[in-house]
């Protein structure tokens, strides 16, 4: 009987993980607002209009838009920090 309750307890732990791991990602609402982060990126010099925003699970926004001289830039933002990250 025990053995069984251990294996019953063993499977409900282990099956609770993912939801813990789960809230332990950066959510959007944790950093800051996607209008501040795309202000930041429009002030840029050779911002000429947004291609798409999106989120990324990693804890940045994915962002590409074109330039004056119509090159495509694509560029990560740290929701947090509104820094550019590196790509992964």
């Amino acid at each position: 009987m025990s053995k069984r309750l251990v294996a019953l307890f063993t499977v409900f732990a282990l099956s609770a993980l993912p939801a813990v791991a789960e809230d332990a990602k950066i959510r959007p609402e944790d950093g800051r607002k996607p209008s501040e982060i795309l202000s930041a990126v429009e002030g840029r010099p050779d911002f000429t209009r947004l291609h798409e925003m999106s989120w990324n699970d990693r804890g940045y926004y994915e962002i590409e838009y074109r330039t004056k001289d119509k090159a495509r830039v694509e560029i990560n933002i740290d929701a947090k920090s509104g820094q550019p990250v590196e790509q992964e």
